[in-house]
Protein backbone atom coordinates (compact mmCIF):
# COMPACT_ATOMS: atom_id res chain seq x y z
CA UNK A 1 0.00 0.00 0.00
CA UNK A 2 2.58 2.48 0.59
CA UNK A 3 4.08 2.41 -2.74
CA UNK A 4 0.58 2.69 -4.09
CA UNK A 5 0.55 5.67 -2.04
CA UNK A 6 3.61 7.39 -2.77
CA UNK A 7 2.61 6.66 -6.12
CA UNK A 8 -0.60 8.77 -6.40
CA UNK A 9 1.15 11.59 -4.37
CA UNK A 10 3.74 12.02 -7.37
CA UNK A 11 0.90 11.88 -9.61
CA UNK A 12 -1.21 14.46 -7.78
CA UNK A 13 2.32 16.89 -6.94
CA UNK A 14 2.97 16.41 -10.68
CA UNK A 15 -0.43 17.63 -12.15
CA UNK A 16 -0.62 20.35 -9.32
CA UNK A 17 2.83 21.83 -10.58
CA UNK A 18 1.83 21.74 -13.97
CA UNK A 19 -1.73 23.72 -13.62
CA UNK A 20 0.26 26.29 -11.62
CA UNK A 21 3.27 26.71 -12.83
CA UNK A 22 3.03 25.29 -16.93
CA UNK A 23 0.03 25.70 -18.23
CA UNK A 24 -0.28 28.72 -19.70
CA UNK A 25 3.53 29.87 -20.26
CA UNK A 26 5.74 29.65 -23.18
CA UNK A 27 8.17 26.68 -22.18
CA UNK A 28 12.09 27.37 -22.72
CA UNK A 29 13.38 24.64 -20.57
CA UNK A 30 16.61 22.76 -21.18
CA UNK A 31 14.84 19.96 -23.93
CA UNK A 32 15.84 20.88 -27.28
CA UNK A 33 12.56 22.75 -28.68
CA UNK A 34 10.62 21.22 -31.58
CA UNK A 35 12.24 22.24 -35.08
CA UNK A 36 15.61 23.37 -33.27
CA UNK A 37 17.89 21.35 -34.71
CA UNK A 38 18.82 21.17 -38.29
CA UNK A 39 17.63 18.15 -39.94
CA UNK A 40 20.50 16.23 -40.51
CA UNK A 41 21.57 16.78 -36.48
CA UNK A 42 17.66 15.87 -35.48
CA UNK A 43 18.27 12.34 -37.72
CA UNK A 44 22.11 11.79 -36.46
CA UNK A 45 20.49 11.34 -32.95
CA UNK A 46 17.33 9.69 -33.58
CA UNK A 47 19.79 7.09 -35.01
CA UNK A 48 22.14 7.09 -32.29
CA UNK A 49 19.57 6.87 -29.60
CA UNK A 50 17.25 4.54 -31.28
CA UNK A 51 19.70 0.92 -30.62
CA UNK A 52 19.28 2.44 -26.88
CA UNK A 53 15.40 2.09 -27.07
CA UNK A 54 15.04 -0.93 -28.52
CA UNK A 55 17.86 -2.56 -25.89
CA UNK A 56 15.88 -0.87 -23.22
CA UNK A 57 12.48 -2.59 -24.24
CA UNK A 58 14.04 -5.71 -24.41
CA UNK A 59 15.99 -5.08 -20.62
CA UNK A 60 12.63 -3.82 -19.18
CA UNK A 61 10.62 -7.41 -20.80
CA UNK A 62 13.29 -9.11 -18.97
CA UNK A 63 12.53 -7.51 -15.61
CA UNK A 64 9.37 -7.44 -15.35
CA UNK A 65 9.12 -11.63 -16.19
CA UNK A 66 11.96 -12.22 -13.54
CA UNK A 67 10.89 -9.38 -11.18
CA UNK A 68 7.01 -9.22 -12.05
CA UNK A 69 6.31 -7.32 -8.15
CA UNK A 70 8.10 -4.58 -9.45
CA UNK A 71 5.35 -3.43 -11.52
CA UNK A 72 4.76 -0.82 -9.50
CA UNK A 73 8.13 0.68 -8.47
CA UNK A 74 8.48 0.32 -12.31
CA UNK A 75 5.29 2.09 -12.52
CA UNK A 76 6.62 4.87 -9.77
CA UNK A 77 9.63 5.61 -10.96
CA UNK A 78 8.34 6.63 -14.16
CA UNK A 79 6.10 9.38 -12.54
CA UNK A 80 8.71 10.58 -10.38
CA UNK A 81 11.00 11.05 -13.60
CA UNK A 82 7.76 12.43 -15.18
CA UNK A 83 7.59 15.08 -12.50
CA UNK A 84 10.62 16.20 -11.79
CA UNK A 85 11.77 16.56 -15.65
CA UNK A 86 8.32 18.59 -16.00
CA UNK A 87 9.81 21.33 -13.48
CA UNK A 88 11.09 24.44 -15.40
CA UNK A 89 12.89 26.59 -12.85
CA UNK A 90 14.20 30.06 -14.14
CA UNK A 91 18.12 30.31 -13.85
CA UNK A 92 20.32 33.24 -13.19
CA UNK A 93 21.23 33.18 -17.24
CA UNK A 94 17.94 33.57 -18.40
CA UNK A 95 16.98 30.00 -19.68
CA UNK A 96 15.25 27.89 -17.80
CA UNK A 97 16.16 24.74 -15.90
CA UNK A 98 14.69 21.67 -14.59
CA UNK A 99 15.51 18.04 -12.49
CA UNK A 100 15.51 15.13 -14.71
CA UNK A 101 15.01 12.59 -11.71
CA UNK A 102 16.64 9.76 -13.87
CA UNK A 103 19.30 8.88 -11.28
CA UNK A 104 16.53 6.56 -8.85
CA UNK A 105 15.37 4.66 -11.70
CA UNK A 106 19.34 3.53 -12.85
CA UNK A 107 20.02 2.78 -9.70
CA UNK A 108 17.19 0.30 -9.01
CA UNK A 109 16.78 -1.04 -12.39
CA UNK A 110 19.60 -0.35 -14.47
CA UNK A 111 20.50 2.21 -17.38
CA UNK A 112 18.64 -0.02 -19.98
CA UNK A 113 15.00 0.21 -18.64
CA UNK A 114 15.63 3.70 -17.82
CA UNK A 115 16.08 4.69 -21.99
CA UNK A 116 12.47 3.30 -21.73
CA UNK A 117 10.71 4.85 -19.20
CA UNK A 118 13.08 7.99 -20.16
CA UNK A 119 11.85 7.79 -23.71
CA UNK A 120 8.40 7.58 -22.89
CA UNK A 121 8.51 10.79 -20.36
CA UNK A 122 10.09 12.71 -23.26
CA UNK A 123 7.23 11.68 -25.58
CA UNK A 124 4.12 12.69 -23.22
CA UNK A 125 5.92 15.88 -22.24
CA UNK A 126 6.50 16.97 -25.84
CA UNK A 127 2.49 15.74 -26.96
CA UNK A 128 1.59 17.33 -23.31
CA UNK A 129 3.52 19.82 -22.47
CA UNK A 130 5.21 21.28 -25.16
CA UNK A 131 8.62 20.50 -23.66
CA UNK A 132 10.81 19.60 -26.43
CA UNK A 133 9.47 17.90 -29.28
CA UNK A 134 9.39 14.95 -31.69
CA UNK A 135 11.71 15.37 -34.39
CA UNK A 136 14.18 16.66 -31.45
CA UNK A 137 13.72 13.75 -28.98
CA UNK A 138 15.99 11.37 -30.59
CA UNK A 139 18.47 14.19 -28.83
CA UNK A 140 17.01 14.88 -25.66
CA UNK A 141 16.19 11.36 -24.96
CA UNK A 142 20.21 10.33 -25.50
CA UNK A 143 21.59 12.98 -23.20
CA UNK A 144 18.19 12.64 -19.96
CA UNK A 145 17.33 8.74 -21.39
CA UNK A 146 20.97 7.32 -21.54
CA UNK A 147 23.80 9.21 -20.83
CA UNK A 148 22.20 10.51 -17.75
CA UNK A 149 21.19 6.86 -16.50
CA UNK A 150 24.52 5.75 -17.56
CA UNK A 151 26.07 7.96 -15.61
CA UNK A 152 24.08 7.11 -12.31
CA UNK A 153 24.52 3.68 -12.67
CA UNK A 154 28.18 3.69 -12.93
CA UNK A 155 28.50 6.28 -10.17
CA UNK A 156 26.36 4.39 -7.85
CA UNK A 157 28.12 0.69 -8.31
CA UNK A 158 31.28 3.27 -8.05
CA UNK A 159 31.00 4.73 -4.74
CA UNK A 160 29.29 1.43 -2.81
CA UNK A 161 32.78 -0.41 -4.56
CA UNK A 162 35.38 2.38 -2.94
CA UNK A 163 32.71 3.61 0.65
CA UNK A 164 29.73 1.01 1.15
CA UNK A 165 27.97 4.33 1.92
CA UNK A 166 24.69 3.79 0.00
CA UNK A 167 22.74 6.93 0.68
CA UNK A 168 26.34 8.66 -0.35
CA UNK A 169 25.99 6.56 -3.11
CA UNK A 170 22.32 7.51 -4.43
CA UNK A 171 23.45 10.94 -3.78
CA UNK A 172 26.07 11.42 -6.18
CA UNK A 173 24.51 9.22 -8.89
CA UNK A 174 21.62 11.55 -8.65
CA UNK A 175 23.58 14.38 -9.16
CA UNK A 176 26.17 13.75 -11.79
CA UNK A 177 22.95 11.80 -14.04
CA UNK A 178 21.37 15.47 -13.44
CA UNK A 179 24.71 17.52 -14.68
CA UNK A 180 26.13 15.54 -17.40
CA UNK A 181 22.69 15.60 -18.91
CA UNK A 182 23.20 19.65 -19.22
CA UNK A 183 26.94 18.85 -20.42
CA UNK A 184 25.84 16.39 -23.21
CA UNK A 185 22.80 19.20 -24.57
CA UNK A 186 25.63 21.56 -24.34
CA UNK A 187 27.46 19.64 -26.65
CA UNK A 188 24.98 18.81 -28.74
CA UNK A 189 23.81 22.48 -29.58
CA UNK A 190 27.34 23.54 -29.98
CA UNK A 191 27.86 20.63 -32.80
CA UNK A 192 24.91 22.07 -34.12
CA UNK A 193 25.92 25.68 -34.45
CA UNK A 194 29.47 25.71 -33.81
CA UNK A 195 30.77 29.61 -33.14
CA UNK A 196 31.56 31.65 -36.34
CA UNK A 197 34.73 32.76 -34.67
CA UNK A 198 36.42 29.93 -32.39
CA UNK A 199 33.78 26.83 -33.69
CA UNK A 200 32.82 24.39 -31.45
CA UNK A 201 35.01 24.56 -28.77
CA UNK A 202 33.67 28.59 -27.65
CA UNK A 203 29.85 27.19 -29.01
CA UNK A 204 30.60 24.53 -26.27
CA UNK A 205 31.45 27.01 -23.30
CA UNK A 206 28.82 29.16 -24.21
CA UNK A 207 25.57 26.74 -23.84
CA UNK A 208 27.55 24.65 -21.13
CA UNK A 209 27.65 28.29 -19.04
CA UNK A 210 24.13 29.02 -20.22
CA UNK A 211 22.66 25.17 -18.56
CA UNK A 212 25.18 22.99 -16.70
CA UNK A 213 26.99 25.81 -14.64
CA UNK A 214 23.84 27.21 -13.71
CA UNK A 215 22.24 23.41 -13.29
CA UNK A 216 24.69 22.96 -10.02
CA UNK A 217 22.67 23.98 -7.24
CA UNK A 218 19.63 22.11 -9.24
CA UNK A 219 21.67 18.95 -9.36
CA UNK A 220 21.96 19.27 -5.34
CA UNK A 221 18.65 19.23 -4.42
CA UNK A 222 18.15 16.61 -6.59
CA UNK A 223 20.41 14.20 -5.33
CA UNK A 224 19.39 15.45 -1.37
CA UNK A 225 15.46 14.91 -2.67
CA UNK A 226 16.35 10.97 -4.78
CA UNK A 227 17.99 10.53 -0.83
CA UNK A 228 14.54 10.92 0.95
CA UNK A 229 13.10 9.08 -1.81
CA UNK A 230 15.38 6.11 -1.18
CA UNK A 231 14.64 6.31 2.64
CA UNK A 232 10.82 5.86 1.84
CA UNK A 233 11.38 3.26 -0.47
CA UNK A 234 14.00 1.30 2.27
CA UNK A 235 10.48 1.49 4.52
CA UNK A 236 7.51 0.95 2.45
CA UNK A 237 9.37 -1.06 -0.52
CA UNK A 238 11.60 -3.47 1.17
CA UNK A 239 10.77 -6.67 -0.37
CA UNK A 240 11.18 -5.04 -4.25
CA UNK A 241 14.25 -3.75 -3.26
CA UNK A 242 15.35 -7.09 -1.12
CA UNK A 243 14.22 -9.06 -4.73
CA UNK A 244 16.56 -6.44 -6.78
CA UNK A 245 19.60 -6.74 -4.44
CA UNK A 246 19.52 -3.58 -3.52
CA UNK A 247 19.15 -4.19 0.06
CA UNK A 248 19.94 -7.03 2.34
CA UNK A 249 17.71 -8.21 5.02
CA UNK A 250 18.20 -6.59 8.38
CA UNK A 251 20.75 -4.35 6.67
CA UNK A 252 20.67 -0.66 7.90
CA UNK A 253 22.78 1.04 4.79
CA UNK A 254 24.19 4.75 5.54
Amino acid sequence: MGIRKGLRLVLVAGLTVYLVVGAAQPVQAMHIMEGYLPPGWAIFWWVVFLPFLVWGFYDLDCIIRKFPQTKLLLAFVGAFTFVLSALKLPSVTGSCSHPTGTGLGAILFGPGVMSVLGGLVLLFQALLLAHGGLTTLGANGFSMAVVGPWVAYGVYHGVMRVSRRQRLAVFWAAVLADWVTYVVTSAQLALAFPAAEGGLGIAFVKFAGIFALTQVPLAVSEGLLTVVVWNWLQTYCRPELMSLALVKEGDSSQ
